[in-house]
């Protein structure tokens, strides 16, 4: 059984005619690109790099700064003084010489935070879902997917070469079903925590039961409920009171809420061991800068310290969503810091972002087939640093220049 994600480009990779063998060679091996190109341009679906200046004037309501810690100086001079003292880069894997006293006190610290045995640090998000899906999953192993999961969560399944099974989304009878469809196997359940297209929660109780029952692991990715959920932001898992358990690991990123760079994987101490010893993606790849590492333990640390900015983004959050939605635009209730916000059609939602962005307010945009529901939206996510005024202005501007709306409309101003 395949994973039945869709690509993230939207095309198939199978596009073409094998040339006959008689055919002269390509003088351009890579001429299929333009072709590709083109498919992409009639379909909607051409992505483009936007650099940022150092000091932009943008409202910025697209990254995911959820704690508006990214240019906070303690956290920016943590990571100068762990680059001045440590050096540029990490040197090598964290088995030969990328492993720093910095990376230990950072996975203690998180352990510690989030209520897990251990931790191990990577060099991205991305990497630590692949770590823990290719370690934790055998060739005759079942996995089962969330049909809302992440594209790192979508490859992972895919170099784990277990049999994977796409479930419902977040459906725990669905999740059980297929566990009972197949008695006695060695089943990995994972899901995200927070999804980052709608900002949902997934149903984290009903997940654990019926894992349990059925002797299943189960694999979370909180990539976007670390320092938003949970007492004090430890986070999704901890709020469900599934922290520590063991038979539960969780994924984090340390470049949403913790406002740096990197990954992580908690679990118990010999979950994490096992990582070291077989994870692709950490043995063989460049550990995370010093200067990345000082910043996320610092962002920690103010977490720790001023507990309140979980709760203010997710005040931020629900009152985005009573703004827009009083406005009369269709909004999904967040659970965290992701505000969803429909649009007609991804044409509309191209434009409608892209009007923003000329109002000067940066939002998401969410098109298919990255939305695997083929609805298309913007996206708001909260910042707890924001305030009432950019709170308002940043409504005002979604609202005057939704798909639809007429010229000097309420907000427009």
């Amino acid at each position: 059984m395949d994973h039945d994600h869709l690509d993230p480009s939207g095309l198939s990779h199978r596009s073409g005619s094998p040339r006959p063998a008689d055919r002269t060679p390509p003088s351009d091996p890579f001429d299929w690109t333009e072709g590709e190109a083109l498919r992409r341009e009639r379909a909607g679906l051409v992505r483009t790099l936007r650099p940022r200046p150092a000091d932009s004037a943008l409202l910025d309501l697209a990254s995911n700064d959820y704690l508006g810690l990214t240019r906070h100086p303690a956290v920016t001079g943590a990571a100068a003084e762990a680059a001045r003292r440590w050096g540029a880069g990490a040197t090598g894997s964290r088995l030969v010489t990328g492993s720093t006293a910095l990376h230990a006190e950072l996975e203690r610290e998180l352990a510690e935070f989030c209520g897990f045995e251990a931790a191990l640090v990577l060099s991205s998000g991305y990497a630590a879902n692949l770590a823990a899906l290719t370690a934790l999953t055998a060739r005759d192993g079942l996995l089962l997917s969330d049909a809302g999961n992440h594209a790192s969560i979508v490859d992972g399944c895919r170099l784990s070469r277990a049999d994977t099974v796409v479930v419902p989304h977040a459906d725990p009878e669905a999740v059980a079903k297929t566990l009972d469809a197949h008695p006695g196997r060695r089943a990995l359940v994972v899901s995200d925590a927070v999804f980052s297209v709608d900002g949902d929660a997934a149903p984290l109780a009903g997940l654990a039961a019926a894992c349990r029952r059925r002797g299943a692991a189960l694999l979370l990715d909180d990539a976007h409920g670390l320092g938003v959920l949970g007492t004090g932001g430890r986070g999704t898992v901890e709020a469900a009171g599934l922290a520590g358990a063991p038979d539960v690991v969780t994924t984090l990123t340390l470049s949403k809420s913790l406002g740096s760079q990197g990954g992580a994987v908690l679990g118990p101490a010999k979950v994490i061991d096992h990582l070291v010893n077989a994870a692709r993606t950490f043995i063989f790849d460049t550990g995370l800068a010093p200067a990345a590492v000082g910043a996320a333990l610092a962002s920690l640390r103010l977490l720790r310290r001023e507990p309140e900015r979980a709760g203010r983004a997710r005040e931020v959050a629900r009152t985005l969503h009573r703004l827009l939605t009083g406005a009369g635009l269709t909004a999904v209730r967040p659970d965290a810091a992701v505000v969803s916000v429909q649009a007609p059609s991804p044409e509309a939602a191209v434009r409608w972002a892209a009007h923003c962005r000329a109002a000067g307010l940066a939002v998401g945009c969410f098109r298919p087939p990255s939305v695997p529901d083929g609805i298309s939206r913007i996206r708001l996510t909260a910042r707890a640093d924001l305030t009432e005024d950019q709170i308002g202005a940043a409504v005002r501007t979604v609202v005057a220049l939704a798909p639809g709306a007429a010229p000097g409309a309420p907000g427009a101003g």
